[in-house]
This record gives structure tokens, sequence and C-alpha cells, in this order.
């Protein structure tokens, strides 16, 4: 038996398009347990290729030395290959700990004696992340392309699990839209709070269907403003569930309208359809890989130099990628999605 252990990435959107690289090992027949950071576990629970998820007991941005000592210590002789994905030097020190005789991962932040099968990173600056993480298998060239079928995340809950989140907040399956307002790193990923609250206005008057608004804490405010601009037919979710049912909450929903974030990669692994709003960042480095998915980013059109920018705040003051993005080109994008996916459904992930 190969036995394996990943160490996962600690963001939401990484750790969903880690997914290729899980299946890839798990065709192969390693037995894969993930080590995961509380936040990002619920993900890799909804991976049927993982056989256990190990929640790590360690602070975000703390080396814990002596915890993942003690920790590796204790796995000593359960591993037989690690494939480490986050590039800093505390991801590489569980397996290194634990002695496990194969340890795989990029070169980076002076890991030279933790890791003994260290891969060159791409050339580019920002590769496409899928295709990154997928590489760390060994496959060669079908692993490096966004474009091959096989790096497209797939997750699955179970369906009771998504009927029993549903029931607690009075929705139905298929009857309901999501709206993810939010993004982690900075306002210069988020589509602005009113073209959201015109969006959400308009769609839920179009179907009479309500609009679930997601995201974490931090965005509670944002969601209430929108729904307060929206009026009626919001439901804020914002900051009151975990990560789980928040991913079964977008499982059931009838579409999804996101920026560049976690959210966006949990819809597109279940097969969503779904709108993606980007601004300062780039659908080349983390598209939304589903074939139900269209990306709306004006780089192109508005014929913006400063794009991807990839900065937190916009640097020139204007956000032009993101405020001139109008509410009713994704309202017609999104119903396009949902209209197709009704014609030609895909078979359930």
């Amino acid at each position: 038996m190969n036995r394996s252990l990943i160490i996962a990435p600690q963001w939401i959107g990484d750790a969903v398009m880690s997914q290729p690289l899980v299946a890839a090992l798990a065709a192969r027949g390693e037995v894969l347990s993930v080590a995961a950071l509380p936040w990002v576990s619920p993900v890799y629970r909804a991976m049927p290729e993982v056989a256990e998820v190990i929640d790590l007991p360690f602070a975000h941005g703390r080396l814990d030395w002596k915890a993942r000592r003690a920790l590796g210590h204790r796995w000593r002789g359960r591993f037989d290959h690690a494939y480490v994905l986050p590039n800093s030097l505390k991801s590489a020190l569980l397996p290194w700990f634990a002695r496990i005789p194969h340890r795989v991962g990029y070169h980076g932040e002076g890991r030279y004696l933790l890791l003994n099968d260290r891969r060159s990173a791409p050339t580019v600056e920002r590769p496409p992340m899928v295709a990154f993480y997928r590489a760390l298998a060994g496959e060669g060239a079908a692993a490096t392309s966004t474009a091959n079928a096989a790096n497209n995340p797939v997750m699955h809950l179970p369906a009771e699990r998504v009927a029993a989140v549903l029931q607690t907040h009075g929705l139905q399956a298929g009857a309901y839209w999501v709206l993810a307002p939010g993004a982690e790193y900075g306002p210069a990923k988020c589509w602005p709070a009113a073209h959201y609250a015109d969006l959400a206005r308009t769609l839920h008057a179009d179907s009479g269907q309500p609009v679930v608004l997601l995201g974490s804490g931090k965005e509670a405010a944002l969601a209430e403003d929108i729904a307060r601009q929206a009026g009626a037919g919001c439901l804020v979710l914002a900051g009151k569930t975990s990560l789980d049912a928040a991913m079964a909450l977008i499982a059931g929903a009838r579409g999804l309208v996101s920026n560049d974030s976690g959210l966006m990669h949990v819809g597109a692994a279940f097969g969503l359809p779904q709108v993606a709003v980007f601004g300062s960042t780039s659908p080349e480095h983390t598209p939304p890989l589903n074939a139900r998915a269209e990306v709306i980013w004006l780089k192109e059109e508005l014929k913006l130099d400063c794009a991807p920018c990839f900065e937190r705040v916009c640097p020139l003051g204007h956000t032009r990628c993101l405020a001139e993005v109008a509410p009713e080109r994704v309202r017609r994008a999104l119903w396009a999605r949902v209209e197709t996916a009704a014609a030609a459904p895909q078979s359930s992930s």
C-alpha cells in the first residue's frame, strides 16, 4: 500500500484547485491523508478520493515549531510519500519531522534539506494554479495544461447533507440564487456592492426566488448593505454558516455570481451555472474550471494596460475593471448559463 500525506494550502480556492492532484494520486493507488487547517478541511471532506482529513492544530501565520515536531514524531512510520503544496518552509516541516521517505514539493523558502524530491517552479510568474498543483504528481506535460479536462476540480456532497442544510434555511434545491460578494484578498477583487444589489433585485423579480448572500464574518456587513439596497428577496447568511454549510448551499443553488474567490472555485467544482467577475486578478491564473461558468474580465474590452495588477486596492483609484461591468450584463450571462445547463444537464458532482 502506498500511503501518502498531502500538506494542504491555506486558502479555500487553492484547496479546491488541488483536487485534480488528489484525483491523480488516488487513481494510481495511493491512499491519501490530507493535513489541513480547520478552515479549509471541509473542502477535502468533499473529495471522495481522500481517505482521511487531519485538522491541523496550528495558528495561521505562526511557525509552531514544537507542535509541528511533536506531531511529526507521532506520524513516523505512517506514510510513504508526502506532497507539500504550499511553498513555505513551515509547511515542509511535518513530513521532515515524520521522516517520510519521499517528500515532494517545489523549490522555495530554503527547503533544500526538508524536501528530497524538489521540483522546479514554472518559469511564468503566475502559472495556472490547478496545473501547478497537479504537476506534483510527476505526470509530465499532460498535467501542466489548464485546458486538459483532467484539470477540472470536482467535489461531491451527499444529497442528504445538502437537503439538511437547505431545510434549516427554508430553501429548496434549485430554487434560489447565491451571491458571494466578498474576496479575502481585498477590494480590488470585489464587484461594487451597488451592482450586486441591482443584480439581486432583478434576479428576485425575474424568478420570484430568494437570493442568498454568502461569505465570511468579515463580509457580513457588506452582505447586509447589499440586502438593504436590494430590498425584498435577500437572505443574508454571510458570517452565519460554517464552510461546510456554505458549500452545501452552493451545491444546491440554481446559479452563482461571485468575484474571483474561494467560493467561486467551490461553485465550479460542483458544476454550478455561474458568472465570475474578475478585476485585479487574472482568469489565466485562477479561472473557474467549469463548463457552466462564464468569466467577465474587461482587460481587453477596455484596453486596460493596468490589468491584472494583483493589488489589494486599485493603485489608480478607479477600479474600472470592476465598476464598468454592468449588472444587466451579468444577469444576462447568468440566465444564459442556467438555460444552457437546463437544455444539456451534466452528471451531478
